[in-house]
């Protein structure tokens, strides 16, 4: 018994004199607590809006000030033309449009008023739930605006869904999953690899033959790539022949961008494996750092906009995120590629830091 309460200690002597252990162990627990409390969410919050209103009577404009004074909807944009809606959705600009029919008062007390909802289906589930919040706002306030004498049938919206009509989960997904593999592959094994090399003593061997030790690190990252390539051509493959969801824009552009996402996940896997010296430390740095915040911030399942400003700004730097959003355009709303630019330079952009950072901080010479 003497000996296993020594064992005891020494153990928990081992985990308070390692700092990042003690991190992972009191820090950890804290963070998922509070990105399950407030980044989990399905509830629908700051839908931009779209108005379209030939009409612009008093019923229009009470339904237009009760969907935006309710905490699900802010008013964005009043278009005077369909051409104008088509092409704030296209660059992302609004989530959801209404449409009302001309004469829109006259036909409520008639009881064939005409109004119509659209909504971005790329995520089926939260289209789903903006648009059932939008026709009960609307149906409700069309029956106050009735005479008390007045009776008609009840006023229900036409729904329109862009993108996916079907409303196939697969849609939503398929993007998600493509930025966690890749993410998760690179990133992930590439940090273990060559911390591996590390810790067994081996990397000292490599490093001091004669090949130079930046190409050292490249010949390991490599392998890694070619992987990822061909994990990406897989899930095209699946996500068009299995799973009916087409590529509509695109094909060359989806996969540069991929490549460039592929480059971003293999330069931060590169900086993990830089600042930690065991594949334990690793593989903990990179789920707390990659997989995680990768599947609850970078809108993979649940969207951005429904989150606090906080995590918000914290998913900026997530580099999922973007790559899943340029993934949603090129493939399920088939932009053309100078929408994506945004999404591209600043996948670019973290690409240049990154591996300027890893490059800077690997250690070529071991204690």
């Amino acid at each position: 018994m003497k000996q296993f309460i020594a064992f005891v200690k020494k153990e928990f002597y081992h985990i308070f004199r390692d700092r990042r252990t003690m991190l992972i162990l009191l820090g950890m627990p804290v963070v998922e607590i509070i990105l399950f409390g407030f980044a989990i969410s399905t509830e629908v919050k700051n839908v931009r809006l779209a108005v379209l209103d030939p009409s612009n009577d008093v019923v229009t404009r009470k339904i237009i000030d009760r969907l935006d004074a309710s905490e699900y909807f802010t008013v964005t944009a009043r278009f005077h033309s369909p051409q104008e809606m088509e092409a704030a959705f296209r660059k992302n600009k609004i989530d959801m449009a209404i449409v009302f029919g001309e004469r829109f008062a006259d036909g409520l007390y008639k009881g064939d008023a005409r109004v119509q909802l659209i909504a971005d289906a790329t995520d089926p589930n939260m289209s789903t739930s903006q648009t059932n919040y939008a026709a009960s706002i609307v149906s409700s306030v069309g029956q106050e605006m009735l005479p008390s004498n007045v009776s008609v049938s009840r006023l229900i919206p036409d729904i329109k869904l862009l993108y996916n009509p079907q409303m196939k989960s697969a849609y939503n997904f398929v993007p998600g999953v493509m930025g966690l593999i890749l993410m998760l592959i690179c990133a992930m094994m590439t940090s273990i690899s060559i911390v591996r090399e590390k810790e067994t003593g081996t990397m000292e061997v490599l490093l001091v033959s004669p090949v130079k030790p930046l190409f050292i690190v490249l010949a390991k990252a490599i392998p890694y790539f070619v992987l990822s390539f061909v994990n990406l051509t897989t899930i095209l493959l699946l996500s068009v022949f299995v799973l009916d969801v087409p590529v509509v824009g695109s094909l060359f552009w989806l996969v540069m961008v991929s490549l460039l996402f592929i480059f971003v996940s293999l330069a931060l896997g590169l900086l993990i494996s830089s600042v930690t010296s065991t594949q334990v430390a690793a593989m903990l740095a990179s789920g707390m750092i990659l997989m995680m915040p990768t599947m609850v911030l970078s809108g993979m399942i649940f969207p951005v906009e429904s989150m606090p400003i906080v995590l918000q700004v914290i998913s900026d730097i997530i580099p999922a995120r973007w790559y899943i959003q340029a993934v949603r355009k090129l493939m399920i709303e088939g932009v053309p590629v100078v929408l994506v630019l945004k999404e591209i330079s600043i996948l670019l952009l973290m690409a240049i830091v990154l591996i300027t950072i890893s490059i800077k901080k690997f250690k070529y010479r071991l204690e």
